[in-house]
């Protein structure tokens, strides 16, 4: 069972205990403690229904523990499925031996019982949702039957204009200390006198036609009703009794503080108007209910009708009513810190979890070997059943086994995952460990010495500020630029990487400025100068494998030149490209000569901003023209460059979409030719798509047919 269900169902457990208590003692308590008391303490099992507080040490905490006791017993987990392939002691693989009819039967059996298995543990583990799928609807249907009843009311409703009779109601507000406006209107659909309105508070009359000391009696009790914020209250319980709909000690809740609000400010009127008024009060709570059944489209009458005990009841409690001695005061304050204590020692599931970890020796047999041959046997248990559902890609499943496993196991499992690549896998059990914990630092330093940048981002969520700051700091001593961007961003940093990532850019330029010049090259803005001539198209592959190079063209140089580096990537000269290297890098298979049949577009951007599309200019494009895209941006994540046609960027034709991998520069090189059928004038755009793209060079060329 999911284990929030668990502290709720026993929040509403012990809740309900509290519930029985006060409701079984209100028939020693009604005409001794006062019945403001016999409302407000109510509170206090609504704070045991909605919070799970608790002693280390408490009486439902010990049922809990002997209860799971018990069904860990009673019920241990599925064991697997019996093997058919097997021949005596040893096994035998299915592909070598033929199943009979019998056997098949037998296979299926076992595979439809071992799904509803499943179905099972799944359903337990996810009835949570049901119970919050249920509570909303109710919660749902109380708003829209409360929005209804506004609406109902505001239809027949006008606001009382009569001078005398607001500064009557200006009197009240002012002996009860009221300072917000409220506002009093008339209803004739209204069976009796009421406040509505949270924020907005109205009384509502049936009619003006009242004597002076009735309207005095009416509006203190409404006016009563708002200083407690009794609406508010009822919403609170409500709620409660929404969550705990299950729990029928909720709804038996609901009446009884329903009871009691009534009964409470019966009281409080009487206490401010005296006891000699008492049988004034009762006759003018007679003449307003004397009004039901005037009307009987109107949804109120049956509730009253069906409150005549109710009626009964709050009438012998105004005409029996006088002041509590201090004695009864005194009584009441101790049986609130009874009711106080006995609710934070009735203890929630937390309490009996904490201490139900290993089988208690009392419960089971107090030979210590005994219980860790049975822990043992259990473990053996959650092992194959993480077998079963880890081979079976049953996520949900393993997850909530490998929770049962102990630590050996776990190691063992979370190095399969590794080594099978399971990235999902990892994600879902890593939250299952302690921060910091030792599999998170074995795991994590396998990640970074085989320089796996996705599960080591998964383990580091598990990684504590101190931490990550360790390994930030090897990452920086080991000019890793990959894993600092990682752990940057777990710590929130990301100005400080691109700050460090900028000023490490600029040192790279500059040095590579100084190398190409003791090389004989120049640099002069954007143009290349070797041995004093323009260059046409300058080349710099800086790692052997090509995956790093600058692609500079200048139509209007007139050399083509290539950098020249050893193995260790060092510079040792420059040498002048031949026609046949330009035809190669470009694939021009036609005249390389025919010059003027090429359009080379340079790319020498600074910077383009997440999100933000550049125009690159119009060309016309005709079947068979050839389009080269050969650009490199040193940083950002996302690049895209494409063609579109009047303006319509949301239409893009002969489009790269290129995204950073790992270790590797983000670049878009491709060539496309274009067909007969998308033939015309075209818009030339380049996007950065992720993140902001900084320092984007290299060369797009329109090859004409």
């Amino acid at each position: 069972m999911n284990i929030v269900f668990k502290i709720f169902f026993s929040m509403s457990f012990s809740g309900g205990v509290l519930i029985l208590v006060l409701f079984l003692g209100k028939g020693f308590l009604k005409d001794t403690v006062s019945r403001q008391w016999q409302y407000y303490i109510w509170l206090v099992v609504i704070l045991r229904l909605l919070f799970p507080f608790g002693s280390e040490v408490s009486l439902l905490g010990k049922v809990y523990q002997a209860a799971d006791q018990v069904i860990t017993h009673v019920v241990p987990l599925p064991q697997e499925p019996p093997m058919l392939n097997t021949l005596g002691d040893k096994f035998v693989p299915a592909v070598e031996m033929e199943l009979g009819d019998e056997n098949v039967n037998r296979l299926d059996d076992v595979i439809i019982a071992y799904s509803f298995q499943d179905v099972g543990v799944l359903l337990m583990n996810y009835i949570w949702l049901v119970w919050l799928v249920v509570a909303l609807g109710l919660l749902i249907r109380k708003i829209t039957i409360y929005q209804g009843f506004i609406w109902y009311m505001n239809a027949g409703m006008s606001q009382v204009s009569d001078i005398k009779i607001l500064d009557q109601l200006s009197i009240v507000m002012g002996q009860l200390g009221i300072k917000k406006p409220i506002e009093l209107c008339v209803n004739p659909l209204v069976s009796s006198p009421l406040l509505i309105g949270f924020f907005h508070p109205c009384i509502v009359l049936p009619s003006t036609n009242i004597s002076e000391k009735d309207f005095l009696y009416i509006t203190l009790h409404e006016l009563i009703h708002y200083k407690r914020r009794d609406m508010f209250f009822k919403w609170l319980v409500q709620i409660t009794a929404c969550l705990h709909w299950f729990n029928p000690l909720a709804h038996l809740m609901v009446r009884e503080i329903t009871k009691a609000c009534e009964f409470s400010c019966d009281e409080a009127v009487l206490i401010k108007i005296g006891c000699d008024s008492a049988k004034d009060y009762g006759k003018t709570l007679l003449d307003a209910m004397a009004m039901v059944g005037k009307y009987k489209e109107n949804l109120g009458a049956v509730t009253l009708n069906e409150n005549k005990q109710l009626l009964k009841e709050r009438l012998g409690a105004i005409m029996n009513f006088k002041k509590k001695p201090k004695v009864i005061q005194l009584l009441t304050g101790i049986l609130t810190l009874c009711l106080i204590f006995g609710a934070f020692f009735v203890g929630v599931y937390p309490t009996a979890a904490a201490s139900n970890q290993l089988p208690s020796n009392s419960l089971v047999s107090g030979d210590k070997n005994s219980t860790q041959k049975e822990t043992s046997a259990y473990n053996k248990d959650y092992v194959s059943q993480a077998e079963r559902y880890y081979k079976a890609d049953s996520l949900p499943l393993f997850k909530i086994v490998f929770s049962q496993l102990d630590e050996e196991e776990q190691g063992k499992w979370l190095d399969r995952i590794y080594k099978d690549q399971k990235i999902a896998f990892m994600g879902d059990v890593v939250n299952l460990l302690d921060e910091d914990c030792s599999q998170i630092q074995r795991l994590a330093k396998t990640a970074y010495k085989d320089g796996d940048i996705a599960f080591f981002s998964v383990l580091a969520m598990r990684m504590s500020e101190d931490t990550l700051k360790y390994w930030l700091g090897q990452a920086l001593e080991d000019e890793d630029w990959v894993f600092q961007s990682i752990l940057f961003n777990k710590l929130n940093q990301d100005n400080k990487f691109n700050e460090l990532q900028e000023k490490q850019e600029k040192e790279w330029e500059a040095a590579h400025i100084e190398k190409y010049r003791a090389a004989g090259i120049t640099i002069d803005g954007k143009n290349y100068y070797y041995q004093g001539k323009l260059v046409h198209i300058f080349l710099d592959i800086r790692q052997t494998n090509k995956s790093f190079y600058t692609l500079d063209i200048n139509p209007k140089g007139t050399i083509n030149i290539k950098i020249v580096r050893n193995e260790n990537n060092e510079i040792t000269g420059v040498a002048y490209m031949t026609e046949e290297e330009v035809i190669e890098l470009f694939d021009d298979k036609n005249d390389p000569d025919n010059e003027h049949n090429i359009e080379t577009i340079p790319i020498n951007v600074e910077t383009i901003a997440a999100g933000e599309t550049i125009y690159l200019g119009e060309y016309t494009l005709s079947e068979g023209n050839k389009i080269y895209y050969d650009i490199f941006a040193e940083t950002g994540n996302g690049m895209k460059v494409f063609f579109t046609k009047d303006g319509q960027n949301d239409t893009s034709y002969w489009s790269v979409h290129n995204l950073r991998q790992q270790e590797e520069p983000l670049k878009c090189t491709t060539n496309i030719t274009v067909d007969s059928t998308k033939e015309g004038n075209y818009q030339l755009f380049l996007k950065a798509t992720d993140n902001t793209l900084k320092n984007i060079k290299g060369t797009i060329i329109i090859q004409l047919q």
